[in-house]
């Protein structure tokens, strides 16, 4: 049975990635005794951090496959605009 996309969709791989990484930084400072606040504010930190230095190919995919979908979305767009115009046009002339 076929997905919605081909694929994997490189948005959802780097979105799980970043959210393990956040988790695994997390139980580190936490076990290391730390409050669980502190915790999760230097897990959100480092894990940006660290996410930013390696994750990098993860996130150049994403913005691409962001990048696709929205010029996908904005041709499609812009045939339905056209075809929205014509049909306004069309009701305009009915209506004189």
């Amino acid at each position: 049975m076929g997905g919605a996309y081909p694929g994997s969709v490189p948005l959802v791989v780097y979105s799980l990635w970043r959210l393990a990484l956040l988790a695994v930084v997390f139980v580190v400072v936490w076990a290391a005794g730390a409050d669980p606040l502190l915790a999760g504010v230097v897990a959100v930190v480092v894990a940006a951090l660290v996410s930013y230095l390696l994750l990098r190919r993860q996130r150049d995919a994403s913005a691409a496959w962001i990048a696709q979908r929205v010029a996908s979305r904005t041709k499609h767009q812009t045939a339905f605009s056209r075809a929205v115009a014509e049909d306004e046009a069309a009701e305009d002339e009915a209506a004189s």
